[in-house]
């Protein structure tokens, strides 16, 4: 039996680029097995998609005595315990610190609602759109990357898709068509990243 590449998936909030993985995982689309999903957030309803999956759903909350260093080293011992291939930040709303990253070297990624280089960090679709409002760019789009290191959303780029901004558009309408580009990303692009022979690593 193959065994298959094993995700930790990291999020903060609704979860539903985590319900396309597991979606896409049933079918077969992701040949990869997702393992745990961990929050910083207890009210996070990512968590309740990972229990109705029957997966861990591991709450993580950072204490105003830790340092983000301190967080980082309990975060990425939770997820190491889970021994994971990769680990998948959708929806994950803390920048991680070395002290995660050089845990799993090479081996996490990340979904961003912008195009490479444009709109790093928080708000992305709602400064995109007021870029649009202001007629400075006509699209935008989503990105999967690697983090590599601390800086934000600027890792090597595994797969980007545009996603067009129409004249009528509320930013209701273009959220709701970043999230779909977003989901079909996201699967597409790892579903590609696990099967070419990257896949699954030898755990100790």
């Amino acid at each position: 039996m193959t065994v298959q590449p094993r995700l930790v998936v990291l999020l903060s909030g609704g979860g539903t680029n985590l319900q396309a993985l597991l979606t896409a995982s049933a079918v077969g689309r992701l040949p990869a097995d997702i393992v745990a999903v961990v929050s910083n957030r207890p009210d996070a309803y990512g968590l309740e998609r990972a229990r109705q999956a029957g997966l861990p759903a591991i709450v993580l909350e950072k204490h105003a005595s830790q340092t983000r260093r301190d967080y980082d080293v309990a975060l990425a011992a939770a997820v190491a315990a889970f021994q994971p291939d990769w680990v998948i930040l959708a929806g994950w709303m803390r920048l991680l610190t070395v002290a995660f990253l050089e845990c799993f070297p090479g081996r996490v990624v990340n979904l961003h609602p912008a195009l490479p280089g444009m709109f790093p960090g928080v708000d992305a679709i709602a400064r995109a759109y007021a870029a649009f409002q202001l007629g400075v760019l006509t699209e935008t789009g989503v990105m999967v990357h690697l983090v590599p290191d601390e800086a934000v959303d600027s890792g090597p780029v595994l797969g980007q898709t545009t996603v067009p901004i129409y004249s009528g558009d509320t930013l209701a309408d273009l959220e709701a068509r970043v999230h779909a580009a977003e989901h079909e990303l996201v699967v597409t692009t790892l579903a590609r990243l696990v099967t070419d022979g990257q896949g699954a690593l030898p755990h100790e």
